[in-house]
């Protein structure tokens, strides 16, 4: 069997092997019961492609629904006369009359069976949608990989009481961008609008079949046949790609590593709606976030009163600290200006686009400015603390206090340089979606802040991300160490009464916050380098609270330099006490 047009596939054939002894022409004429047609080709024929290597058809020129054929033939060339019916299924007996200037010889070709193999499904509304032309999105597909075993031609036909399209891909299929890796398509090769592929298939190669309708929103069963010389593996393949990709059909780009704030929230804010119509997810993180803010400006404000007397600011430790303790309170008010800025822009889809541009180039980067600049200062005060127990006596507060104004001034610049290309790779990204409600058509506007990396920039962006992270926990650890082992080391050759593990001990449980402080630090922390690093193909929507849990607790540490530096320390403890008499006395003037 095989079939004349790729679609009605068990119609009966034979082919013949023509040869002739003079070059010259030939009137081949068919005599039979049935209706017949024939083909004549050139070489070879292939059954699954006949359109290649055909020289001539025909089918009822003679009466009877009989066929008759005139070709020029040439010696020394092989011909196939295939004979079959102009009816699928339809057997009988027929011959063939010859007639020419010489003797023509031929020849029956024993041909290969043809193995068939059957998919069926159902397009349904659990199936996904895609947009085939780019104008709606509202097509059901269904994807079916198609494997071989031999390089062979074979014919894919649909069967459907609705009207289906095929389409045929190498590799992979991106319903976001159809045209990519398309090999063939067809809607209506077939009778009754049913797709008719004839394709060429190659071993260890994928191939993707996407069964979609004419009609948009058309959901009814249908089925496969795959015929060839050989079996084809034929089974559905289901694969989530609105996962990795933003915007919508021959609109899109591809989601940037790492999971920002605006991907947590999207999808949990009701747009165009009030902050009472919204879910308890964005209610809790409206509520955390003044919570956070309302912390992080106690934190500030006591630090500030504290390390503003003069007296703390006398070695570099106090300058460091009282810049600390504003860096804290921009990073944290950085951090609300976020959050309502994402909130805001969510819920109201007519905000101006050129807003939305500044506050995706600019608020993420200064975000993080003030977050790193935060935390190297806590690192600088640990390294100070060490040089001070290294250098003891022999400590200069002056050079100190210097160093530290220079620290202070330089270190924005150099963290800068550093996340330079942050803004350099953000930009805006919008999607519009028209869709009718009755009569009215309503264009829904979505805009995303994208991020777009090279494999190279993104390297360096994953290798910055650790530096700002363990580079200060490495400075205070090793900074509390030389602390606690330098003093240890001096005590035990003042005091030999005790051995120096003896004094190791004492210096531990008196300095413990030295230890126990940037480990906390880099535990809270943590979680925003994990964030930072994760596939942006993660489907957020899965475990909203998780991370958004995961990056409220990352800048917990900005909120902390109160409880970390003022509490442990008797001296500052004492002076901020000393700081507030003063602020009461004033008041009651």
């Amino acid at each position: 069997m095989f079939s004349q047009n790729g679609c009605d596939l068990p119609t009966y054939y034979e082919a013949i092997q023509v040869n002739v002894n003079e070059s010259s022409y030939y009137t081949f004429a068919s005599n039979s019961s049935i209706d017949t047609t024939v083909a004549m080709y050139k070489d070879y024929f292939n059954p699954f492609n006949t359109l290649k290597n055909l020289i001539l058809t025909n089918d009822n020129s003679c009466h009877n629904d009989q066929f008759r054929l005139t070709v020029d033939l040439e010696i020394n060339t092989e011909y196939i006369l295939v004979v079959t019916t102009y009816r699928p299924n339809i057997t009988g007996t027929f011959s063939i009359i010859v007639f020419g200037s010489n003797n023509v010889t031929l020849e029956r070709l024993n041909t290969s069976s043809t193995v068939q193999s059957v998919y069926s499904s159902v397009l349904t509304a659990d199936n996904q949608k895609y947009s085939r032309r780019c104008d709606k999105l509202n097509y059901y597909y269904e994807t079916i990989q198609i494997s071989v075993i031999t390089d062979e031609f074979y014919m894919i036909a649909s069967n459907s009481s609705v009207d289906t399209y095929g389409y045929i891909y190498e590799h992979s299929f991106d319903p976001f961008n159809p045209s990519v890796n398309l090999i063939l398509e067809d809607d209506e090769n077939c009778e009754q609008e049913q797709f008719g592929l004839t394709v060429n298939l190659q071993v260890n190669i994928k191939y993707i079949l996407v069964v979609t309708t004419f009609s948009p929103d058309a959901a009814n069963a249908f089925s496969i046949i795959v015929s060839g010389l050989t079996n084809a593996n034929v089974e559905r393949i289901i694969e989530n790609h609105d996962k990795c990709v933003i915007g919508g059909s021959c609109n899109v780009q591809t989601k940037g590593i790492g999971i920002t704030l605006d991907d947590i929230l999207r999808y949990e804010i009701n747009r165009n709606m009030t902050l009472e119509n919204q879910s308890l997810l964005v209610k809790m993180s409206v509520g955390l976030t003044i919570i956070m803010f309302l912390m992080g400006l106690i934190n500030s404000i006591l630090s500030l009163l504290t390390f503003q007397n003069g007296n703390l600011r006398k070695v570099g430790c106090g300058i460091y600290l009282l810049a600390s303790s504003i860096t804290s309170l921009l990073t944290i008010s950085m951090f609300i200006i976020n959050f309502w800025f994402v909130l805001q822009t969510q819920m109201n889809s007519s905000i101006n686009l050129s807003i939305h541009r500044v506050g995706c180039i600019s608020i993420e980067p200064l975000l993080k400015l003030f977050l790193y600049f935060d935390t190297w200062l806590n690192a600088c005060v640990a390294i100070e603390r060490a040089i001070h127990v290294y250098q003891g006596v022999h400590f200069n507060k002056e050079k100190s206090k210097r160093f530290a104004r220079w620290i202070i001034f330089i270190l924005p610049f150099c963290i800068t340089a550093t996340i330079i290309h942050e803004p350099l790779h953000r930009n805006v990204f919008e999607h519009q979606i028209k869709y009718y409600q009755g009569l009215l058509p309503i264009i829904e506007r979505n805009i995303w802040c994208a991020i777009q990396y090279s494999r190279a920039v993104q390297d360096y962006n994953t290798a910055i991300l650790f530096i700002h992270l363990i580079g200060p926990f490495i400075a205070n650890l090793f900074s509390a160490s030389f602390i606690i082992f330098g003093t240890a080391r001096q005590r035990s050759l003042a005091q030999t009464s005790q051995n120096y593990i003896a004094h190791i001990r004492e210096q531990l449980r008196e300095h413990k916050q030295l230890l126990i402080s940037p480990a906390i630090l880099l535990i809270l922390s943590m979680p925003r380098l994990i964030i930072s690093l994760l596939s942006g193909c993660l489907k957020v929507s899965d475990k909203p609270w998780l991370y958004l849990f995961a990056y409220f607790i990352s800048f917990t540490p900005s909120i902390l330099v109160f409880i970390v530096f003022v509490v442990p320390s008797e001296l500052y403890r004492k002076t901020l006490k000393e700081t507030l008499r003063n602020w009461q006395r004033r008041i009651r003037r």
